[in-house]
């Protein structure tokens, strides 16, 4: 059973926000508005962060894409009183909608801040809703979503492999944010094949883990710049 992980490179990543717009078009993301991103109900399934190092004026600006964690021993789990947050055999931290009641105790929980509450039913204006993934469902008000490394891609790679006969190889699986880097800065594979890219990088003396002292377990590992000689 593959343990499914990512690795975000910040020595390449750019900050371009292409993985943020992929993953909208991907995941069937709505938008809200200004009004409603005042207020703090913006929807982005991947945010990138910006950091400054240094003093004026030897600053340096660097980036950090942040998105659903999949933590081992998520907080979010076991909040959840209907159960909607749940942890899958491959290492992924689901989210069933149609359990999913609207406590909003798994965002409560989330120290990533990655968890977002659909205030109101989805609205696109034509011809935008003929761009909708038709196989991404369309969450309603009242619900959680967020991250799944999306979940669809992994499902439909695996099915196609088992009626091939054929074994799912490193690289054969491209989240939406993953397949749009155009520094290739994110990386996603299988944690426990120890030959697979992800695996490597998740292992290197440049890796960290986001809010690791909390003992979450993330599943994404943060590669830090290189320091430059």
């Amino acid at each position: 059973m593959p343990r499914w992980g990512m690795a975000a490179d910040l020595d390449r990543c750019t900050g371009c926000g292409a993985c943020v717009t992929a993953c909208h078009a991907e995941n069937n993301i709505s938008t809200v508005g200004p009004y409603q991103a005042m207020r703090g109900r913006a929807k982005h399934w991947i945010r990138v962060e910006r950091y400054w190092e240094g003093e004026f004026p030897d600053v340096r600006l660097k980036f950090r894409p942040v998105m659903c964690q999949q933590c081992g021993n998520a907080p979010c789990e076991p909040v959840c009183p209907t159960y909607a947050s749940q942890h899958t055999e491959d290492g992924l931290n689901a989210q069933v909608y149609n359990r999913c009641i609207g406590t909003r105790y798994c965002a409560n929980a989330c120290p990533y801040t990655v968890r977002f509450f659909d205030f109101f039913n989805p609205e696109w204006d034509k011809p935008l809703h003929l761009q909708l993934n038709p196989d991404v469902s369309l969450r309603e008000v009242g619900v959680m979503e967020k991250c799944t490394f999306c979940v669809q891609r992994i499902k439909a790679a695996t099915i196609q492999a088992k009626a091939d006969e054929t074994e799912l190889k490193d690289g054969d699986i491209k989240p939406a944010c993953v397949q749009s880097c155009p520094a290739q800065a994110l990386v996603f594979g299988d944690l426990n094949d120890p030959e697979s890219a992800v695996s490597r990088l998740s292992e290197s003396p440049r890796g960290s883990k986001l809010l690791e002292d909390l003992g979450t377990h993330p599943a994404v590992t943060y590669l830090s710049r290189q320091t430059q000689v």
